[in-house]
């Protein structure tokens, strides 16, 4: 089988004995996982600007799905495909359809196990039950969730503390019996309604993974694989504590695994980004009921890679209503969420950039995307300009997109700001505004069982240095305001992201005398249609290279090293292993 910019890694014997067991059985076969995640609702593909670029672009379904029925034929009747984290949220075509485009599309995937992800939930728990559970569910995806239960759901009360889907599966497969164990995120959206996924309770899956591992390995299997949103971190953590998983295919946190990373047990890991840049192929061999090698693939999804002409129509047909052609009707849908109505197609060019805009550097990188990305950078110049404030910032959410120099459409927007926030001007201490920063830092630098939430904030009208070795509360200093240096005491006008169901708050902290961006007639404003009316402002809607500042957080010195030899997106820990 032709690798297109794919690295091949194998590892026989011994590597594995730690985390593999052998099972009680002389079975012998073969099984390769194929493996995609963190989609975010990309569709179709996107610009690749990151150093590792090997395309002109990446990402696309049906370009994954050229990939996955080229493994599946390699390898007939000895294949599982599963897919893994946020899938339904990400992208216009999403949002406006809460989800069910991505459920159309993907259908067709024919996915053997999947484990949800924290934003497959931001539609409210009721419709994540009707697209999951049930004779009825819409999304046949096969979902597998450990550490998912009932809590005082209405109507469904009866089923409180059961598990909304099955914890595991054990599919047959290349003579082989694999168990399949899932989980989901720790947690619900973290952004607008908190209140999303009332009548279920999550929890941090470690009671499961012990109790699970040792039901599955009961069950005369050869292979134990977990299929986990609990995020890299968070999965090695695991996995160095317990034993008895050969593989855990992770996501959450937007690594890309090259190669896998070993437990100390000896569980191999792996994560393949976000968008869809990359799927994952790791094929096992079972001789006599021993684990005798495995082999991983990491494939990039290039250009090199043809669409699949019913994929490709597939998605046409759900992007129709919201692209370029008759289908389209200016105001006819609506955001879910700020009720905003969708008055120019997606395809819109809206403006153009003379600079990648992107959130995506890895961490020996200069403006590495942990502290700052030039894509925050703008949206940041947008809500400050048009929220009429002395600061800009947005959460350091780790999903968006990548738009190379040239054209900026309305759909990228909708990546960039997928979860139908508004822009509000309110204003905050410096003290605020210091915590916020050193905050997210804190979660991104610690030990990686610690880490949560997103990156550092993005900023306009700011500046700061960083340092990554510093004690939490002294890592952020020389913040200036314009070059004059920030008062904690004093009160700045800050303008980011709103949601109507939390209106005390801006980019989640209290705000005072808050005032939301709106039209000429007081209608709501997406956040894309405050970031396309700065465009507008701009001489011939360009983002140009002199008008864009970068390196807003400085670093003073270098973050730590990505473990395990690996140069990631966001270092796996600043301790020594």
């Amino acid at each position: 089988m032709k690798l297109h910019k794919a690295a091949m890694f194998a590892f026989a014997g011994l590597v594995f004995g730690m985390g593999a067991q052998a099972s009680a059985s002389d079975r012998t076969g073969e099984v390769t996982l194929i493996h995609m995640g963190d989609l975010h609702g990309h569709l179709v593909p996107h610009a690749s600007v990151r150093s590792d670029a090997a395309g002109r672009t990446e990402g696309g379904v049906a370009r994954i799905y050229t990939l996955v029925e080229r493994i599946r034929r390699a390898h007939p009747g000895k294949t599982l495909l599963v897919n893994t984290g946020d899938t339904l949220h990400g992208g216009a075509e999403a949002l406006f359809t809460k989800g069910e485009a991505m459920i159309e599309v993907l259908n067709a995937f024919h996915f053997d196990a999947y484990a949800p992800g924290n934003w497959d939930y931001v539609y409210g728990a009721g419709r994540f039950l009707s697209y999951f559970t049930g004779p009825q569910a819409k999304a046949r995806w096969n979902p597998v969730i450990a550490n998912l239960y009932y809590d005082n759901y209405p109507g469904l009360e009866a089923k409180n503390g059961q598990s909304v889907a099955p914890p595991y599966l054990i599919k047959q497969v290349g003579g082989l019996r694999v168990g399949i164990i899932g989980f989901t995120s720790d947690r619900g959206p973290q952004a607008g309604d908190q209140k999303v996924t009332a009548g279920l309770r999550f929890t941090d899956g470690k009671e499961e993974y012990a109790k699970y591992v040792k039901q599955v390995r009961a069950q005369d299997v050869d292979l134990v694989v977990v299929i986990s949103e609990l995020g890299l971190h968070g999965n090695l953590t695991l996995a160095d504590a317990i034993p008895g998983v050969d593989v855990i295919l992770s996501s959450d946190k937007h690594e890309i695994t090259p190669r896998p990373v070993v437990s100390r047990n000896g569980t191999l890991i792996v994560e393949q980004g976000m968008d869809g840049q990359v799927v994952g192929e790791l094929r096992v061999r079972v001789n006599k009921g021993v684990v005798a090698d495995k082999r991983y693939v990491s494939h990039r999804i290039t250009e090199r890679l043809a669409e699949d002409k019913r994929v490709a129509a597939m998605v046409a047909q759900v992007r129709a209503p919201l692209v370029s052609g008759p289908a389209f009707r200016p105001g006819a849908i609506a955001n879910p969420f700020s009720g905003a109505s969708l008055r120019y197609p997606i395809d819109t060019v809206v403006g153009q950039t003379e600079v990648p805009l992107h959130r995506s550097n890895f961490s020996n990188e200069r403006m590495p995307a942990v502290i700052e990305g030039s894509s925050h950078d703008f949206l940041t110049d947008a809500f400050r300009r048009q929220g009429r404030a002395q600061l800009g910032m947005i959460t350091g959410f780790r999903y968006g997109t990548a738009v190379a120099p040239g054209p900026i459409k309305l759909e990228d927007l909708y990546h960039f700001l997928p979860v139908g926030a508004q822009i509000a001007r309110g204003e905050l201490t410096g003290m605020q505004i210091k915590k916020a920063l050193e905050g997210n830092p804190q979660n991104t630098q610690a030990r990686p069982g610690e880490w949560i939430n997103g990156w550092t904030a993005g900023v306009s009208g700011l500046t700061a240095d960083f340092d990554p070795q510093a004690p939490q509360g002294s890592r952020v200093s020389n913040m200036r305001i314009n070059g004059e240096p920030m008062r904690m005491d004093a009160t700045y006008t800050v303008a980011g992201l709103w949601y109507e169901k939390i209106p005390a708050l801006i980019n989640r902290l209290p705000a005072k005398g808050v005032v939301v961006v709106k039209d000429e007639t007081g209608a709501p404003l997406d956040g894309t249609d405050v970031v396309k009316m700065y465009l507008d402002s701009l001489p011939h809607q360009r983002v140009t290279k002199g008008g864009l500042q970068l390196d807003r957080i400085r670093l003073v010195k270098p973050l730590p090293a990505g473990d395990h030899g690996i140069v990631e997106v966001q270092p796996l820990g600043t301790v020594a292993r």
